[in-house]
């Protein structure tokens, strides 16, 4: 199961998300917006909440741009949210961050590539070895 949940300036990327993935067997918990103005915070902790508490494996928050989402994601103890706009960063944090929660923006990438970036997030395990050190060190920087 996965977290989805946007501002209102991504309600049509979220739903062709859902769309584009469901037909390839992944589920989702859509934790809003649909279409009404909100506060992206507030959809960010809800998110973010679903992923900690074991509810969601993984998390995907959409604004305008994704930053939003992404510094509000981050405050949240537990959640190493990135912003995703090209495969390769997409991929490599999986690989060596284990990331749990993708920021993307809704008005910097076209539908297409926002589909291919949440399959490559989804599908990309995390490496280990000498990654794990550097994920234990940025966890401990939540305890600062």
């Amino acid at each position: 199961m996965i977290a989805i949940g946007c501002d209102h300036a991504g309600c049509e990327m979220k739903a062709t998300i859902i769309e584009a993935l469901s037909a390839k067997g992944f589920e989702f918990r859509d934790m809003g917006t649909n279409g009404e103005p909100c506060d992206y915070p507030i959809i960010a902790e809800a998110v973010c909440k679903e992923v900690l508490e074991g509810g969601c494996e993984k998390g995907i928050l959409i604004c305008g741009t994704g930053i939003g989402m992404s510094i509000a994601a981050n405050k949240i103890k537990g959640i190493r949210a990135a912003l995703c706009a090209d495969s390769f960063s997409t991929k490599f944090t999986r690989l060596h961050n284990d990331t749990n929660v993708m920021c993307m923006g809704a008005r910097t990438l076209g539908p297409g590539l926002a589909c291919e970036l949440a399959e490559i997030f989804l599908t990309t395990g995390f490496e280990g070895g000498r990654h794990q050190r550097r994920v234990d060190l940025i966890t401990a920087l939540e305890e600062k």
